[in-house]
């Protein structure tokens, strides 16, 4: 057996382990099934490409979707590793080369959608050719708990049995305790080794914005990411559309993708994402489960996502290479009445809706947190931190105030009404806005009408949305979206609890963006003229040999690259991500560029 530090920095150019990797592989070295809980951007790939090839055997690899599969083998491939696919775009050509080195013990790594796997021939013939390890990605699809459940995944337990009980090794990023357990009651006859190494991503910025103008608010997040690769995420395809022409005439290079365009038109985008630098993705979720790219140094939600697993792996699609990065959501209450409205109308059974409100209400009480949003989220997947230093909490403080008297305020007005109205009606009878529906009602004639004078329409949204995230009220999507008390709102309608609610989320548009600085900070500025022309460089060889441009090099090492500027192979060597194979293959060319800006 070759020793694992060995081949780390050999073969893929790394000095040292990521947090938590050493200790899965060498868990999988000694032959034992894992369930291994990752953060996105944690390195989960290599605790199952290292052990390959650190020991005899050929591993198969389960992978959700083509694309990503077709991406990783290419990243293999340029490590000088032998790796292949089983997927309905091969050609003939490769379809031979994959039963070949199969059939000749040259093939290290394959990989397989769960839908061809659950083909008996298939599972037979790999049972032949000595499959010695099965990896699954993306696991928590395996469950029925899992925000992302796919029945064809629930057959992984059978498949591993027709290939003998071969050991086996389950990764996620996205996992709680009742999935887990489902995890591991599907894929094992014994309690595998689980391995849980935390949700934090430190390397992200995260920030949450009440609506206002959602087209300004973007173009003033993306202004500080030009010339940088990023997605942004939409409800819908009509708005995904719309975004990509706004943000195309604003000067971005702006591609739109969702699953009502054709095939050739999602690859065609999809590849120009991969190959090239400085694109924004603007899309919905149709988008992101089979994107390996490292070097997305930006995430923003158009709408709130539809739950805080889901909200938790989209933002992680943003630096997965380490460096720092980005992300942005955007919501409103319109967004949270869409998302209920989508759990109540799903064909999902009650204790799976009940699960879907629960997370959807974490996610509400994320957006409207009074503290660090980190503590926040890390809080709902059970693990604590102290303030992070970079939220927009933390970093532009949190003003908050005894908010007892507006939250009374709102919770008499539905009282009063009789727990029959939506939020405009409520906040019109509080402003003393004489509507006709007012005097229709003769709500004009109660005693709440026009307390809240004192303040704004959009304020009042915003202690709603507050008091609907501390669980004051709760809305009732079948009935017209009328807001109801809750338990604890009776408690504080009647004085027996006070609220503290946030007053910087009340503050005028202008005050608030005087109040923002989102920028991450890199070793080497995005518009450096060396990295700039690393990048064309990168691009190049992308186009010319038809891969992902994270293939050739990451971001990460570009950026070290330019940090370094290394002017021998030796040294050329030492930068981030330069293995023996890419230092054979690319180190003269990009060797010339540093020197060129050197002189």
């Amino acid at each position: 057996m070759i020793d694992p530090q060995q081949i780390l920095h050999d073969v893929f150019g790394f000095s040292t382990f990521r947090e938590g990797q050493e200790e899965i592989i060498r868990a999988v070295l000694a032959g034992e099934d894992v369930l291994a809980v990752m953060p996105t951007g944690a390195g989960k790939s290599l605790c199952f490409q290292l052990p390959t090839l650190a020991r005899e055997g050929l591993t198969l690899v389960v992978s959700p979707l083509i694309a990503l599969m077709r991406d990783q083998v290419s990243a293999l491939r340029h490590f000088g590793i032998e790796a292949g696919s089983l997927n309905s775009a091969n050609d003939q050509a490769e379809n031979r080369r994959v039963a070949d080195a199969v059939r000749d013990g040259s093939m290290r790594l394959l990989y397989a959608s769960p839908e061809r796997l659950a083909n008996t021939n298939t599972t037979e013939w790999l049972a032949r050719s000595g499959v010695s390890l099965l990896a699954i990605d993306e696991a928590h699809c395996v469950s029925q708990w899992g925000h992302d459940f796919r029945p064809e995944y629930a057959l992984l337990g059978e498949v591993r049995q027709r290939l003998g009980g071969v050991q086996t090794i389950a990764l996620t990023a996205t996992a709680d305790v009742a999935t887990r357990g489902d995890i591991a009651m599907r894929l094992f006859e014994t309690e595998p080794r689980t391995f849980i190494h935390g949700f934090d991503r430190p390397n992200l910025r995260l920030a949450m914005q009440a609506k206002e103008n959602t087209k300004r608010q973007l173009l003033d997040f993306l202004d500080k990411h030009r010339f940088e690769s990023g997605v942004v995420y939409c409800s819908s395809r009509n708005q995904t559309e719309k975004l990509a022409e706004n943000l195309s005439q604003a000067g971005y290079n702006a591609l739109a993708y969702h699953a009502g365009m054709t095939q050739d038109v999602r690859a065609k985008n999809q590849d120009t994402f991969l190959q090239e630098d400085g694109v924004v993705m603007v899309a919905t979720v149709a988008f992101g489960m089979g994107i390996d790219k490292p070097d997305v140094r930006f995430v923003a939600h158009a709408a709130l996502p539809k739950s805080i697993e889901a909200y938790y792996q989209e933002i992680g699609r943003a630096g997965r290479d380490g460096a720092p990065a980005d992300t942005l959501t955007l919501y409103g209450l319109d967004d949270m009445r869409l998302r209920r409205l989508q759990i109540e109308d799903s064909d999902a059974s009650d204790d799976q809706k009940r699960i879907e409100r629960q997370r959807l209400n974490a996610l509400v009480a994320l957006c409207e947190a009074p503290r660090c949003r980190r503590q926040t989220l890390l809080a709902y997947f059970g693990e604590t931190t102290e303030p992070c230093g970079n939220c927009d909490l933390c970093i532009d403080g949190v003003m908050s105030f005894d908010g007892t008297v507006e939250a009374q305020k709102l919770l008499s007005a539905i009282v009063r009404t009789g727990e029959r109205f939506g939020t405009e009606h409520l906040i019109s009878l509080l402003v003393g806005e004489s509507t006709d529906s007012m005097r229709r009602f003769g709500h004009d004639k109660l005693k709440t009408f026009g307390v809240g004078q004192d303040r704004s329409k959009a304020e009042w949204r915003s202690l709603l949305r507050q008091i609907y995230a501390a669980g004051l009220v709760a809305l009732e999507l079948s009935e017209y979206g009328r807001w109801t008390l809750t338990d604890r709102g009776v408690a504080v309608l009647k004085g027996q609890e006070g609220i503290e609610l946030r007053s910087d989320v009340l503050m005028k548009p202008r005050e608030r963006r005087r109040r923002r600085g989102m920028v991450a900070e890199a070793a080497v500025p995005s518009d450096d003229p060396l990295l700039l022309a690393l990048k064309a460089l990168r691009t190049r060889f992308a186009k010319e040999e038809g891969v992902p441009a994270y293939v050739i090099f990451s971001d990460r090492s570009l950026i070290d690259m330019a940090a370094k500027r290394p002017t021998s192979t030796r040294a050329f060597g030492e930068v981030h991500g330069v293995g023996q194979a890419k230092l054979d293959r690319y180190a003269d060319a990009f060797l010339d560029v540093v020197k060129e800006h050197a002189a």
